[in-house]
């Protein structure tokens, strides 16, 4: 079988596996009035209003470094997270001190990806220094594109 169509029964598979995650979490995040909880999120970008109930970087009662931060829901297994891994490595390596860099795979952890709302895998969550969230972003994101949302929220990150 030629190379180009057995990347495209993958990508069809990635899709299809997505779809699925993103249907049954779908299901599973309903309010108890029958609507949609205000974290689920489209499949573009989306900048959260800061009075809205947002979530915050930090758990409560947790000492908050006061850093911004990304939080990367994903699954150890999901070929775009994996793409991902790399990039949030080297973010942590360069920008020690200076960003927070977060993993949850949703997969162990669902309750996770039902706190905050994940619909489809990878989802970057970007957080400013105060733990306010201010902006999604689903599917694979490159480095350049993470700090430019950075940059783009007021947040100038510099490498060490």
């Amino acid at each position: 079988m030629k190379t180009h169509i057995k990347l495209v029964i993958v990508a069809a598979l990635a899709v299809a596996v997505i779809a699925a995650v993103a249907f049954k979490q779908k299901s599973n995040t309903r309010s108890a009035s029958g609507n949609v909880t205000s974290g689920q999120i489209a499949l573009t970008t989306a900048v959260s209003n800061a009075s809205d109930n947002l979530a915050t970087a930090a758990p409560p009662g947790t000492i908050s470094t006061k850093l911004p931060k990304l939080l990367d829901l994903g699954a150890d297994k999901c070929i775009p997270c994996k793409m991902m891994a790399p990039i949030l490595e080297e973010l942590k390596r360069e920008y020690a001190g200076r960003l927070e860099v977060e993993f949850i795979d949703v997969w162990k952890n669902p309750e996770a990806g039902q706190r905050y709302g994940i619909q489809m895998i990878p989802t970057q969550i970007f957080y400013d220094a105060e733990g306010r969230e201010r902006a999604r972003h689903v599917g694979f994101i490159g480095k350049d594109d993470i700090l430019a949302k950075f940059r783009e929220l007021g947040v100038e990150l510099t490498p060490k």
